[in-house]
């Protein structure tokens, strides 16, 4: 007897493949999963507590900071975080106002920013969770948004500075943007070499991965690298205590690539015009390693 496959079903092979996701993200180097997790198209908190109790994920504990926005389709931003290393001390959201370029007293309902700050295994730091507005009506005519989501977003930076100097910022999420758009080199005015980062400064490590035509998705014939991680001066002096950037990339083993037809070889996205193909997402995800020096004891 065949099985009717429902919205439920649906739903919830998409929560397991996710959380398989993320369960594998770095494993194989750590051998366990992700500390810290942005994430960005929630449509509400239940489905964040429906992802971290999925078989993969329960075991690791995930707790949950999550905001609801004003977006016009609801949709939030969230970090998801394991107690047993980082300890959130505080949380904020960051309204995103902007108003149409074209009816200035049209308000734009979009995402806000969450900044939280905790302790990662004793050491100090602080997240920014982004999910910036879309290009939709084109790149160019859309770009007021996004330099408006840079713009707070160097704000946040900013305020975290001036009080901490050597502050350890890490700002991700899908930006809509590349690492070479306006938004990110001349608002955020990150750097490509880590070593040219000077104190109060960002640090992006995607930008010579875009230049080389990597991408974490992939629109008509060619790729966009919008998932990114700034990392800030703090991240990356070896000198200072505590953890420092260690590597950045891009996860998409097979299992999350297309594999056959027109677009093979692009992130192997969960709908299609509106169906579902059994895939995960339309964006490959992006993560970083960081890494503390330990004491050296001698008997």
């Amino acid at each position: 007897m065949g099985k009717i496959i429902g919205p439920q079903d649906i739903y919830e092979k998409k929560l397991r493949k996710l959380a398989e996701v993320i369960k594998d993200i770095g494993a194989s180097t750590t051998g366990t999963a992700p500390t810290i997790l942005g994430v960005a198209e929630i449509e509400n908190l239940r489905v964040l507590e429906n992802l971290v109790q999925t078989k993969a994920l329960d075991p690791y504990d995930y707790q949950i900071l999550h905001y609801d926005s004003p977006d016009r389709r609801g949709i939030d931003v969230a970090l998801l975080y394991r107690p047993i290393h980082f300890t959130p001390t505080f949380s904020k959201n960051y309204e995103l106002r902007i108003f149409d370029s074209e009816n200035p007293d049209k308000r734009v309902y979009t995402r806000d920013q969450l900044l939280v700050c905790g302790l990662l295994d004793g050491d100090e730091i602080f997240i920014i969770v982004n999910h910036w507005p879309s290009r939709r009506g084109g790149e160019q005519r859309s770009s007021y948004k996004r330099k408006a989501a840079a713009n707070l977003n160097k704000r946040i930076i900013d305020s975290i500075h001036a009080i901490k100097p050597y502050a350890k910022i890490v700002s991700m999420g899908d930006l809509n943007d590349d690492p070479t758009s306006a938004s990110v080199k001349k608002v955020l005015k990150t750097k490509k070499n880590r070593h040219t980062v000077k104190p109060k400064g960002l640090y992006n490590p995607m930008e010579k991965m875009h230049q080389k035509g990597f991408g974490s998705l992939a629109y008509g014939d060619g790729w966009n690298l919008f998932d990114q991680l700034l990392f800030s001066y703090g991240f990356l002096d070896k000198k200072l205590a505590g953890y420092t950037l260690y590597k950045t990339g891009i996860y998409s083993p097979d299992k999350l690539v297309l594999p056959t037809g027109r677009y093979k070889g692009y992130p192997y996205r969960s709908f299609a015009n509106g169906t579902s193909t059994g895939g995960y997402s339309d964006h490959f995800p992006v993560y970083s390693y960081v890494i503390k020096k330990t004491k050296k004891t001698t008997e």
